[in-house]
């Protein structure tokens, strides 16, 4: 059964930093690209960044850049997003995806529906 977990959100202060977790089952990371999604109150969900196969490709929303850093572990099955200089607008539910992908080199945000499996979510609070 193919399944996602995310996890290490968390409440933290402006300018803190949180490393979230994308630990897959079922399945083996090395043929999946892997998008983050985040989803605040009230709003769409939208797309934050995504690693390929091969970590040739990364992309992150200019919302981000500089800021979060996506990587992947295939030994530990496991993808990550390290998330530093957090601000408030960055409170949200994130959630990780993926889709089992031919291309090495590239990965997408858009559409959200390119994605096959998605997790549960983690909370993610950047407040004083």
């Amino acid at each position: 059964q193919v399944q996602l977990v995310e996890s290490g959100g968390g409440l933290v202060q402006p300018g803190g930093s949180l490393r979230l977790s994308c630990a897959a089952s079922g399945f083996t990371l090395d043929y999946y690209a892997i998008g983050w999604f985040r989803q605040a109150p009230g709003k769409e969900r939208e797309g934050v960044s995504c690693i390929s196969r091969s970590d040739g490709s990364t992309y992150y929303a200019d919302s981000v850049k500089g800021r979060f850093t996506i990587s992947r572990d295939n030994a530990k099955n496991t993808v990550y997003l390290q998330m530093n200089s957090l601000k408030p607008e960055d409170t949200a539910v994130y959630y990780c995806a993926t889709r089992k992908i031919m291309i090495k080199n590239w990965c997408t945000v858009i559409p959200q529906t390119f994605y096959d499996y998605w997790g549960q979510g983690t909370q993610v609070t950047v407040s004083s």
